[in-house]
């Protein structure tokens, strides 16, 4: 059985990973802030040195609030900094992902499309996918797969919290709806039962058709 660890797992996108995995019978920790709460290096730290290992790791966080540049404090640049980039690095240089694992980190569309009200997102998920790309050619060897899953518009919490008038959205996105957790958490688990080992060091957009850049 593999051992799977979903960080921010207790809900959204997370949550619809976990019970994916859990379908395809993986032993799986999913974690809430009170696990691990990425923004504290302590707390990441103390966690990796109690799991030690996996199989597969889903690097998830909950993302930043919606702030123009000049209204971003030093205070969040630092948290976020922690949050979105540093704890997920310390992640990978301290936790062994076990030979013909998998790592998927959950990004977002804005990291290859910057939206000037949430710069910090576009920022540091943009940092850390380069430390991904570098790192999958390392992980290759070991038959260690590095997957970046892009979302678009998704139906889950953070949409609600960013203030989003959805039905205007939603009018505006080719297929007229916005994506389900639940088929992010699919694709995650059929790439791992099906053992799709050739897919690597690639993003994948995940917005239904919606963003206009190529590549």
């Amino acid at each position: 059985m593999k051992k799977a660890i979903v960080i921010g797992g207790s809900r959204g996108i997370g949550r619809s990973i976990a019970s994916s995995l859990r379908s395809i019978n993986c032993q799986v920790i999913q974690t809430s802030r009170n696990d691990i709460d990425t923004s504290d290096l302590q707390s990441v730290k103390k966690f990796v040195a109690q799991q030690k290992y996996t199989d597969i790791i889903v690097l998830n966080t909950g993302g930043p609030p919606a702030k123009s540049f000049f209204d971003i404090t030093e205070h969040e640049w630092n948290l976020y900094h922690n949050q979105l980039f540093l704890s997920f690095c310390l992640i990978l240089q301290k936790l062994k992902i076990n030979d013909g694992g998998y790592i998927f980190l959950i990004s977002s569309d804005v990291m290859k499309e910057p939206n000037p009200d949430l710069v910090l997102s576009s920022s540091y998920r943009l940092a850390f996918t380069s430390v991904l790309k570098i790192l999958s050619k390392e992980y290759a060897s070991r038959n260690i797969n590095c997957i970046n899953i892009a979302p678009g518009a998704i139906d889950t919490d953070r949409v609600h919290q960013l203030g989003i008038d959805t039905k205007k959205m939603t009018s505006s996105l080719p297929m007229r709806r916005m994506g389900k957790p639940e088929e992010i958490g699919n694709f995650v688990a059929a790439i791992i039962e099906k053992e799709i080992k050739y897919l690597s060091g690639v993003v994948i957009n995940f917005d239904g058709a919606n963003s206009n850049y190529v590549l």
